[in-house]
């Protein structure tokens, strides 16, 4: 046993069991959603296994919605500014994340919703039949329907 001044006793199979849970928990959320974003990226078909490839999903998500891939840059950049960063961060993820509902059909509040909350929308949208890819619509991007 190994003996910690301020936490008292700690017993080592208690320590390597929690890393266990821990390593085997977020295996298997990393794996569910690669799978949700995979069927996303599949909607608009892009292959399933991107899905589960981290930087490569988003190029393609950005890709599907319009956006240039150096966006993944503004967003990491973005990150590292002081006092800006976790706003600022918050922000491009609503853009995005509005794009991406505008490009699946929904709405700006959708898509707002969709940047705030990801963990509970991406699966809503991976596993709805009722969502389907209508293509790339982010702003700017000179579509005959956002022309007035």
């Amino acid at each position: 046993m190994f003996e910690n001044s301020e936490l008292g006793t700690v017993d080592p199979g208690m320590l390597a069991g929690a890393l266990l849970f821990l390593g085997l928990s977020s295996a298997v959320i990393y794996l569910f959603y690669g799978f949700c974003m995979g069927k996303l990226l599949r909607k608009a078909g892009k292959p399933l296994w991107a899905g589960f490839i981290p930087v490569y999903n988003l190029v393609l998500l950005l890709e599907i919605v319009g956006r240039p891939w150096w966006w993944i840059l503004v967003l990491i950049g973005v990150g590292f500014v002081p006092i800006v960063g976790i706003p600022g961060v918050i922000a491009i993820n609503i853009i995005i994340g509005i794009d991406v509902a505008r490009s699946f059909g929904k709405d700006t509040v959708f898509g707002v919703l969709y940047g705030i909350f990801i963990f509970i929308l991406l699966p809503v949208m991976a596993f709805s039949s009722s969502i389907q890819y209508v293509g790339p619509r982010a702003s700017g991007m000179g579509l005959p329907s956002e022309q007035g």
